[in-house]
């Protein structure tokens, strides 16, 4: 597939290069980022480069896009967002950012124009995107969930990170969800990260799904 730039004229989303490998090196130690991702800890900029050689170009050849978040066009990098497919109809999405621009609604953005990619029929045209994380990561549920990602439920010890094994929750977003915040997650991720306020119905309806999946990401 042809890189493609992705933006909104706030955030732009470009392929990231060998150019950017010191900048990546440099966020990814961030102490969040390795707290939550599956990048190595310690990160060198070896970690980076085989980044760039061994997943971007290999993914942009296939159906595995990876694009760096930017607040220009020419800008350094600020984050990270990839699509990872499942199969012709599916991928995982995936995204970190750099401590300095969190708060500003930049990675929803960002999500929003990759799951706008992700289904148009002149990109990838897939029918589902999915998201998980480690349990805990209430920034990146709120980002989700923000971003039309409908909870799915919980999973014991469903992924690992750096050789152990962590719950994970799940979410989905389907080609003909509507866009904007999604309802029906667990009452907890109101507490933690207001996103929308549910209706009485739609608050009911959270408490049942917690309840039924044992259910209380950058």
């Amino acid at each position: 597939m042809d890189h493609c730039v992705l933006s909104n004229g706030t955030v732009w989303l470009s392929a990231p290069t060998t150019n950017d490998i010191d900048t990546i090196t440099e966020c990814c130690r961030e102490p969040s980022i390795g707290k939550w991702t599956t990048v190595p800890v310690p990160y060198e900029r070896a970690n980076a480069e085989t980044f760039i050689t061994d997943i971007v170009d290999p993914g942009w050849a296939g159906r595995s896009p990876t694009w760096a978040m930017r607040v220009r066009v020419d800008g350094p990098v600020i984050g990270m967002i990839s699509l990872a497919e499942n199969d012709k109809s599916a991928a995982e999405i995936g995204f970190w950012l750099s401590p300095a621009h969190r708060s500003r609604g930049l990675t929803t953005q960002a999500v929003d124009l990759v799951c706008g990619f992700g289904f148009h029929t002149d990109g990838l045209h897939l029918t589902r995107i999915s998201w998980r994380a480690i349990v805990g990561n209430y920034a990146s549920a709120a980002v989700a969930r923000r971003a039309g990602f409908r909870y799915e439920g919980r999973s014991r010890l469903g992924g690992v990170q750096r050789g152990e094994r962590h719950d994970h929750w799940h979410a989905a977003r389907l080609a003909t969800d509507p866009p904007g915040p999604a309802m029906g997650w667990p009452v907890e991720f109101d507490h933690r990260h207001p996103t929308v306020t549910p209706q009485p119905s739609q608050r009911n309806q959270s408490v049942r799904n917690r309840r039924e999946t044992d259910a209380p990401s950058t």
